[in-house]
């Protein structure tokens, strides 16, 4: 599949084992996350990621297409660095895999734009 595009599987998963066991197999930190209600603005990545929605609803849109994705608990993201999207949620709880432990993310998290070519 085309590495510029986030990848998003609805109904992956029913339980917590199957995140933490994939996350752990990808040799990631697992980290879990509890996403206040939130409208931003396009931004980009500079890492990969795993994102597993156990509560609550996030909608994507990425700024190439116009595309928008709405994603229920049980989803599983997979991001990919450089993608331009915007995010809107009521609030949502999910457990994210990391490359690197949180504290080595580089800040802010959301990089605004321009984002990186290709």
């Amino acid at each position: 599949e085309g590495s510029n595009m986030i990848n998003i599987e609805h109904d992956y998963f029913s339980d917590e084992a199957t995140p933490l066991a994939e996350i752990e197999a990808a040799g990631y930190h697992a980290v879990p996350l509890d996403f206040p209600a939130e409208e931003n603005e396009n931004h980009w990545h500079d890492f990969n990621s795993l994102l597993y929605i156990t509560e609550g609803e996030l909608t994507v849109t990425y700024a190439e297409t116009g595309e928008t994705c709405t994603c229920g608990p049980g989803t599983k993201i997979t991001g990919v660095p450089n993608v331009v999207h915007r995010e809107k949620t009521e609030g949502y709880k999910a457990l994210i895999g990391i490359p690197v432990p949180p504290a080595e993310l580089t800040q802010p998290i959301n990089k605004p734009l321009p984002a990186p070519a290709g």
